[in-house]
């Protein structure tokens, strides 16, 4: 997906904003004898005022996983798929993800990658995601999941068709979402879907510390 690149802490024009819907996905994770195949997905997406909106997804399997694990998966697929820095908002269903980033990552890197209570579950994913959203003007937004957000429920569909089948990909896809929508609305779902950008200001968390 490719954007504008901004400019020190000045602020890009609407075409070059990014929007990240990601979500998780780990089967059998109440099991303890048998491995837990997960998938991390979503849809990036950019709109165009003279072309509408250019979109992809994105996902990633794990043959035996976590759902915190997949959840920052879906953080750095997401953002590392961008190939100038943008101005992000990441919408996820993951409070993990979500408080991580916004909250907890600062303290740790004071406390030199460590917590108060002792190690840092996901260490080493906690710190790759840290180095790709460095790169980006990043609000994180939680969404709570299952409650009939349309670009939320395709997340999640994704994430967990892909645990199902355990077939990620590479880099980004032509994104599905433009024909998933319209099936969900013939079918009486989301009757009134508004294709449209989100009319809420962007307001960047604090970058994400270095790694």
């Amino acid at each position: 997906m490719n954007s504008s690149e901004h400019s020190g802490g000045g602020r890009t024009d609407g075409r070059s904003r990014i929007y990240i819907y990601a979500d998780e996905s780990c089967l059998g994770n109440q099991f303890r004898a048998r491995s837990n195949p997960g998938g991390a997905a979503g849809l990036v997406e950019q709109f165009r005022p003279r072309r509408g909106w250019a979109r992809k997804d994105f996902a990633r399997f794990e043959p035996d996983t976590t759902n915190n694990r997949m959840a920052l998966w879906s953080g750095i697929l997401g953002l590392g798929a961008l190939r100038r820095p943008s101005e992000v908002v990441f919408t996820s269903d993951s409070q993990y993800l979500v408080r991580g980033m916004k909250e907890w990552i600062h303290g740790w890197a004071r406390r030199g990658w460590k917590r108060k209570g002792g190690e840092i579950e996901n260490l080493e994913l906690w710190q790759e995601l840290a180095g790709v959203a460095r790169r980006h003007r990043v609000q994180w937004r939680w969404i709570r999941g299952h409650a009939g957000h349309p670009k939320n429920e395709y997340a999640n569909m994704l994430a967990i068709r892909t645990a199902r089948t355990g077939e990620g990909h590479d880099g980004l896809v032509p994104s599905g979402f433009d024909d998933w929508i319209r099936a969900r609305i013939d079918a009486g779902q989301f009757v009134d879907y508004l294709d449209v950008p989100p009319d809420e200001p962007f307001e960047p968390d604090p970058a994400a510390p270095a790694p």
